[in-house]
């Protein structure tokens, strides 16, 4: 696993300068603006990585308190003294909050589940909808819907494996697919309000007709895929790539850096990076299955399902099946925070595996 994040971290530090290099606007003037600040983060990823490698990942009473307060405080501040950028108020001096509030939210709420007696009903639900519930409404009314999106995968993941019946979990989401039906009903026939904006609706079913505003709402899937379809079977080298490169992709950089990629490395390049994400998640699963305990399992599962849906999404709006929602790509996208908040989770998965067994030091 550590080889791979190893090499993911390298990739996305080549794409990173490919994509930035010669974009004056984006780097005022410095071609390794981006690679510089990418090459922090790592630096801070990896001192946070062996910091978490010498503690437990089994947290007390106290410090599981102490962590959901500090997040819901964290998440709280956001929305009072954030930045907005891209329209979404989601950044804090300079870091994204909600990156983190990820990962803690799945150490915390790991140790929850595993002290629930019971989740065969849907009464036994209401707790931890509750407990999750707090801060993804926090992210959402950043609005953040992509953050908002990778809670509720992880959250019915963990719930799951904690022992919740599967029959009952899908009604749960049967349901709220129906009533999200409702929403966008009632909002196209009686102009009923939506908690999303309507920019952000367009770029979320963009995706299901990408001709319909070519010039508009799908402008980034349609240029995404004609970057991937453009690379063919080896690419058209580092850095000369066109979409990124000549401004017809924005974001190309982070949200849209796995179409840059397959431009310049082709089929070759974009199989080989799904190969080495697939190795990641598959070593993940075997270390949740691995786990001396319930908490160990759930930390490891919750962690594995962020990779998954940040992964499965991310490349799936690249190449136009899935909707537009601005999730990085793992270790490969250009961001601070979310590469520090991938590297600590790492550092818990390979945590949870050294602790499989009893330690004699």
């Amino acid at each position: 696993m550590i080889t791979v994040v190893l090499i993911l971290i390298a990739i996305g530090l080549v794409m990173v300068f490919s994509a930035t290099h010669n974009n004056d606007r984006l780097t005022g003037g410095d071609p390794y603006s981006f690679v510089k600040k990418q090459a922090v983060a790592v630096g801070i990823g990896a001192l946070i990585f062996i910091i978490i490698l010498f503690g437990d990942y089994r947290l007390s009473d106290r410090m599981s308190y102490a962590l959901y307060i500090m997040n819901i405080v964290m998440l709280i501040l956001v929305l009072v003294l954030g930045d907005e950028r891209n329209g979404s108020k989601s950044w804090l001096f300079g870091i994204q909050p909600s990156e983190f509030a990820k990962v803690i939210t799945i150490v915390v709420f790991a140790k929850f589940l595993a002290e629930r007696n019971s989740l065969t009903s849907f009464f036994d639900f209401i707790w931890p909808f509750c407990y999750i519930g707090l801060p993804m409404i926090l992210i959402l009314m950043q609005p953040d819907f992509g953050t908002t999106l990778v809670f509720i995968f992880f959250m019915l993941i963990m719930m799951y494996m904690a022992g919740a019946p599967g029959l009952k979990i899908m009604a749960i989401i049967g349901t709220a697919v129906l009533l999200i039906t409702l929403l966008f009903v009632s909002h196209n026939l009686f102009n009923t309000p939506l908690p999303v904006k309507d920019y952000q609706v367009a770029r979320l079913t963009s995706f299901l007709n990408p001709e319909n505003d070519p010039q508009g709402s799908s402008w980034n899937l349609r240029q995404a895929i004609i970057a991937v379809g453009s690379g063919q079977f080896f690419g058209k080298g580092i850095t000369k790539g066109t979409q990124g490169r000549l401004g017809y992709l924005p974001e190309h950089h982070t949200d849209f850096i796995f179409a840059i990629l397959c431009e310049e490395l082709g089929f070759i390049g974009g199989f080989g990076v799904l190969f080495l994400f697939f190795t990641l998640i598959w070593r993940g699963i075997r270390i949740a299955y691995q786990a001396k305990d319930k908490v160990g399992c759930l930390t490891a599962a919750g962690l594995v399902s962020m990779f998954l849906f940040h992964i499965l999404e991310n490349v799936g709006m690249n190449i136009g099946i899935m909707p537009i929602t601005g999730i990085p790509l793992p270790f490969i996208s250009s961001g601070g925070s979310s590469m520090i908040a991938n590297m600590a989770s790492i550092a818990i998965l390979i945590n949870i595996w050294a602790r499989r067994q009893k330690i004699m030091f």
